[in-house]
């Protein structure tokens, strides 16, 4: 398979963190993906605002296109070790507003990623399955397309 990750350029951040509601979907799924595809120096975190329990669904559908967890789990924004981010990305509008509340005096890029959550899908297992897909999907097209690094529009 091709390698199709993004050139590391000077618009990919140095320092990266995805937050969301618990850290148990959306952020470590973002997480985990842009791990594989962003660059080696770039460090990137995830973390919720509130405490979550790890989630199968986002195991399997990981696991799918070759990405793991790992012993990975769930933590807050408050249990984080680091606390420098080029780049904080929001996936909920919780943790956007969190987020926006914690950089209030610091120089940090707050972007809002719109993600949909995928527990409140029902049906059968493979139907919530595919709404896990989506968000798996759409975190990998917005991550490898090098783009939304910044909130200045980009003309597109």
């Amino acid at each position: 398979m091709a390698d199709t990750s993004p050139a590391p350029d000077r618009t990919t951040p140095g320092a990266l963190l995805f937050v969301c509601g618990m850290n148990a979907i959306r952020s470590p799924m973002a997480e985990i993906i842009a791990r594989s595809i962003l660059p080696a120096g770039t460090y990137i975190a995830s973390a919720g605002v509130r405490p979550g329990e790890r989630d199968p669904f986002v195991d399997t559908v990981l696991a799918e296109i070759g990405l793991d967890l790992g012993s990975r789990q769930p933590q807050t924004l408050d249990e984080l070790e680091d606390d420098f981010f080029d780049v904080i990305v929001t996936l909920a509008p919780e943790a956007h507003h969190r987020a926006l509340e914690l950089t209030r005096s610091n120089a940090v890029e707050v972007i809002y990623w719109p993600t949909p959550d995928p527990t409140v899908a029902t049906g059968t297992r493979e139907r919530i399955l595919d709404a896990y897909r989506e968000v798996r999907d759409m975190l990998e097209r917005r991550i490898r397309s090098g783009k939304g690094w910044s909130r200045t529009p980009s003309g597109g």
